[in-house]
This record gives C-alpha cells, structure tokens and sequence, in this order.
C-alpha cells in the first residue's frame, strides 16, 4: 500500500508500474494515489479500451485514491489487454515531439499518450489537431 508522508519523483511512472504488477498477479484492480494528471491518463487510457474502469475515492482530510479496475481478454478471462507499458518522457529525460514526429506505436496497434497545451490526448488525436507535446508513456 501507499505510505504516508512519501513524496513520488515520477507519479505517471508509479502508475505504469503498479499496473503492471497488478497484471502480473492477475488482480481486478490496483489502487494509488490520485492527481489531476494521472485521472485524466485514466480517462483516456479506459475511452482506447485498456482499462474497464476507473474510481475516486475520498480519504480522510485532502487525500484521495485512483482505483483502477483492469480489463483482461481470453476465454477464462485472465489475459491483460495491456500487453505492454513504456514509460518515455522522465523526469531526468524529457520527451517532446511536434505534430509530425509523433511515433505510431505498434503500427497503430498501441497508443502513445501526450501532455499538450490541450491536456492529454492520444497520438492520433494529437495528429488530427496537428499539435505537438511531451511524450509520456506509450501503451500496446
């Protein structure tokens, strides 16, 4: 569970890897702490279809948690939809890319997702906007 008082360096990052655990454990949900940044990732990342569902959850005071409720596929249903999670802009190493320069992730199979002027969009959506950012993370 999350520790009080611990400050994360790369919140998006966390993010990407408590998925990513979780998928390995095969669990329904993970859950984390919440900002702006990271329900609006969760917004986009349930509107492509890899997560079923995403929750906020009041705590005491001003904290709130980011339940996550993941999505897997297959006949007993235990197959992660996320097969793969890329973290690309840090914040030791930024990332930025203009409106022609966005990678198309597994040839148009993945996402990638980018912070812009107009909040977080995909790279598609990016592409129809003609509009660079930074690159966050990628997602097949």
């Amino acid at each position: 569970m999350f520790q009080r008082g611990i400050v994360l360096a790369d919140p998006i990052g966390d993010m990407l890897t408590r998925i990513r655990n979780a998928q390995l454990r095969s669990l329904a949900q993970t859950t984390l702490p919440a900002s702006k940044l990271l329900i609006e990732l969760a917004r986009l990342l349930k509107e492509e279809g890899y997560l079923h569902d995403y929750q906020l959850r009041q705590e005491q005071g001003p904290r709130r948690r980011l339940i996550l409720q993941l999505k897997y596929k297959g006949k007993r249903a235990n197959q992660p939809v996320i097969s793969g999670l890329s973290r690309v802009s840090r914040p030791s190493r930024r990332v930025y890319v203009g409106w022609d320069k966005i990678p198309r992730v597994l040839n148009g199979l993945g996402i990638a997702v980018l912070s812009t002027s107009q909040g977080l969009l995909t790279d598609a959506q990016a592409r129809r906007r003609r509009i660079g950012g930074e690159l966050l993370c990628e997602v097949w």
